[in-house]
């Protein structure tokens, strides 16, 4: 392919595929509003899939990424897992049957 697109931002860089995976898994997780919504909904699947996309991509592009990116990807990374987390619902907790009957006196 030629580079016909003239002066102007690169959008095909590493960065900006990174940057989009994140924005697609932040809106799965319900942080942001997908294109086209009207409100915001999570999608755990997909987000831990986009989530899970970006970590391969970590991994295939080991050594062929610049600091930048490497940090980038990196702290993106972090940051999803965190919110991915605090986006999953708690399990349900499991009664303890001696701490559920009274001690008797």
């Amino acid at each position: 392919m030629t580079d016909d697109a003239g002066p102007g931002p690169d959008l095909t860089s590493f960065s900006t595929l990174v940057l989009s995976l994140a924005a697609a898994a932040l809106a799965y997780l319900g942080r942001t509003v997908m294109p086209g919504a009207e409100k915001t909904e999570a999608n755990l699947p997909l987000a831990r899939q986009t989530i899970d996309t970006l970590e391969m991509l970590r991994k295939k592009t080991e050594g062929n990424r610049t600091d930048d990116e490497t940090k980038l990807l990196e702290d993106l990374l972090h940051d999803l897992r965190l919110a991915y987390l605090k986006s999953e619902p708690a399990p349900p907790e499991k009664d303890h049957p001696a701490e559920a009957q009274s001690p008797s006196s």
